[in-house]
């Protein structure tokens, strides 16, 4: 077994290091933070943030990671090359996670006990609170500036541009300029400081890059309530629940600017918290029977409680949109730390033979394409579509290309008959299948005096929606929706392969957050021997695609943030597979897998198996 979580890197001093600042839950360290990312993004650097944050409101241990790669890798690694410290709750785990040789900045207000003095890392003692209180008197400004402090600090000894820092202050408080100049008072005093007792820079620094081009920071729940307004949506319904209530929010937010109607000013969209999860499919499933597009976002705890509705809205073919912002579980499970664990449950939810098209965004462009190609999709196919994300994509802030819309895009309705086509045919048929494709025509409410009218109900019916439990109509209307779900597969968003031709006898299959950790480890194995073709699911039912290339690699290893394999099971379930075949590389404790994690699992599987002509060890890893 190889025993070091970390694999070995060629050192490199410049826009290569992970910071992690260790505060507690509502001091206002966020905003200090996020300062402090926002400033290496304005340099034109790479930087992935991730807030990991308790479910309290207050009091416990919240920690702020900010990875900086030049060359642009994205997920995250093992190893914190710098940590700011100033939680006292968690300061003997915080400085357990430095690397060797890496550095701890704390708060030297207070003399650090014994029992935190560990040999191979560096100590930087800044007295924060000591200088706030000395040029401050506001009790609560005192708070929020010792943050800004260590900011300060920190731009010394990483050679963080300071007008950069200036203008970002200055664009946070416009409208509310006095606090512009404590702001930068408290972040000379870190400054300050660091120039007095410190070498600088360190051994690791930033210099200005112009790597991000007209790239974004943006965070994928965000995206996902645009796309939704751009992807025709005019009614949501749903109820609060970690990490998806932002989708909400931001819902509301964009359609109060683009969905009011310019001459009476009267809202074009509604918005309604129902009383439960359960509730709000209802909400949804009715606005979309009545013609317009509507939509609900939940995690996977309302998944659960919306299983009976979701079976309606497929077996009665009613077109839905539901965003599943992934959390732990099972039950409340962990609600703030991320996981891929509702794969499963979504594909198949409901009672009985019901299948699901999932879409799996990696980043917030994919997130905002993906949410508006769902209203499109579940209008064609006449069933629920779900955007599966995730906690990490959703909550977090991420490097993103900027989104685009084509001039001129037109909605996708799907089989919806006019009046004068439902008076050119003789008998309407809802559930009669015309084009062989298991789809089939439907009405808006109200479009004919006298056809098109129908009750949609969850139980059996004919080819005209007329009410049977006759066994063979039954056993021909699910034949039908089975054919239905072969035509989902040509319509779903294709995978991304990497190097398909590559020869090679492995490969790797990711998706969703799981991409950027992916696409790194791929490239660590690569430098060591180990080539493994890859490719990156983006939609359930897999096409032949996807087919073709888990059928052309006798090993195949599936990465994943959940304990079961889940998308593995899914690749094994629906193209009957050898379990032999697909090896699971899983993590599941609740932060976003690595790049580490990755290699060294597939590593330590060819060691394990003797795959390898040659000796994998942990240094030539």
């Amino acid at each position: 077994m190889i025993d070091s979580h970390v694999l070995p890197r060629p050192e490199a001093r410049v826009n290569d290091f992970v910071a992690r600042f260790a505060n507690v839950n509502g001091t206002g360290s966020a905003s200090a933070n996020f300062l402090f990312a926002k400033a290496i993004f304005r340099m034109g650097i790479p930087v992935t943030p991730k807030n990991i944050f308790p479910s309290n409101i207050q009091g416990l241990p919240t920690w702020y990671e900010v990875r900086v790669s030049e060359k642009g890798y994205l997920g995250r690694r093992e190893g914190i090359d710098l940590l700011v410290a100033v939680n006292a709750q968690s300061m003997k785990q915080d400085i357990a996670s430095v690397r060797e040789g890496g550095y701890l900045m704390y708060d030297s207000t207070k003399k650090l006990a014994p029992e935190l003095i560990r040999e191979g890392i560096h100590y930087l003692g800044v007295p924060m609170m000591e200088l706030a209180n000395e040029h401050f008197t506001n009790p609560r400004q005192r708070q929020l500036f010792k943050n800004i402090i260590y900011v300060g600090a920190l731009s010394v000894l990483l050679q963080i541009d300071y007008a950069v820092l200036e203008t970002l202050l200055q664009e946070q408080f416009a409208g509310k300029e006095k606090l512009i100049a404590p702001n930068l008072k408290a972040l000379r005093l870190g400054m300050d400081h660091a120039r007095e007792h410190f070498d600088y820079p360190l051994d690791f620094y930033l210099e200005r890059r112009n790597l991000i081009g007209d790239k974004i920071l943006v965070d994928g729940n965000s995206a996902c309530g645009l796309g939704a307004v751009f992807g025709g949506a005019t009614v949501m319904a749903w109820y609060p629940i970690t990490p998806s209530t932002s989708v909400a929010e931001a819902f509301e937010k964009y359609a109060s600017r683009y969905r009011v109607d310019p001459e009476t000013g009267k809202n074009r969209f509604a918005v309604i918290q129902a009383e439960d999860e359960l509730s709000a499919m209802g909400m949804v499933i009715g606005a979309n029977w009545n013609g317009a597009r509507a939509l609900t976002a939940t995690s996977g705890p309302g998944v659960s409680l919306m299983n009976e509705f979701i079976g309606l809205a497929y077996f009665a073919e009613v077109p839905a949109v539901l965003i599943d912002v992934q959390r732990a579980g099972p039950s409340t499970g962990m609600p703030t730390r991320t996981q891929q664990s509702d794969i499963t449950l979504a594909a198949y939810a409901s009672h009985g033979d019901s299948k699901h098209p999932l879409l799996f965004p990696a980043t917030p462009k994919e997130c905002f394409e993906m949410t508006a190609a769902c209203f499109d999709l579940a209008d064609r196919l006449q069933t629920p579509v779900i955007l599966m994300t995730d906690l990490d994509l959703g909550m977090n802030d991420h490097l993103s290309e900027p989104f685009h819309w084509p001039e001129g895009q037109r909605y996708d309705r799907g089989k919806v008959l006019s009046q004068e086509e439902l008076d050119a045919m003789g008998r309407y048929g809802r559930y009669l299948d015309v084009d062989g494709d298991g789809i089939p025509y439907r009405t808006y409410p109200g479009t004919h005096p006298t056809k098109g009218a129908f009750t949609t109900r969850g139980t059996s019916r004919d080819e005209y929606a007329v009410y049977t439990e006759d066994s063979a109509a039954y056993k021909r209307n699910m034949d039908r929706l089975l054919l239905k779900w072969e035509t989902t597969k040509r319509l779903v968003p294709k995978p991304e392969f990497y190097q398909k031709h590559n020869q090679s006898d492995w490969g790797m299959v990711f998706f969703g957050t799981s991409t950027f950790s992916s696409e790194e480890a791929r490239d660590l194995l690569a430098a060591r021997g180990m080539n493994l073709d890859a490719l990156r699911i983006k939609a359930f039912p897999f096409g032949t695609e996807t087919e073709a290339f888990v059928r052309e690699h006798p090993l195949i290893f599936v990465i994943e943030q959940n304990r079961d394999g889940q998308m593995r099971s899914l690749l094994i379930q629906e193209m009957q597979l050898s379990p032999r075949q697909l090896i699971s590389v899983l993590n599941y404790d609740g932060m976003p897998i690595t790049a580490d994690q990755i290699a060294l699992q597939i590593a330590d599987y060819f060691k394990q198996t003797n795959t390898l002509s040659h000796d994998v060890s942990e240094t030539s890893i």
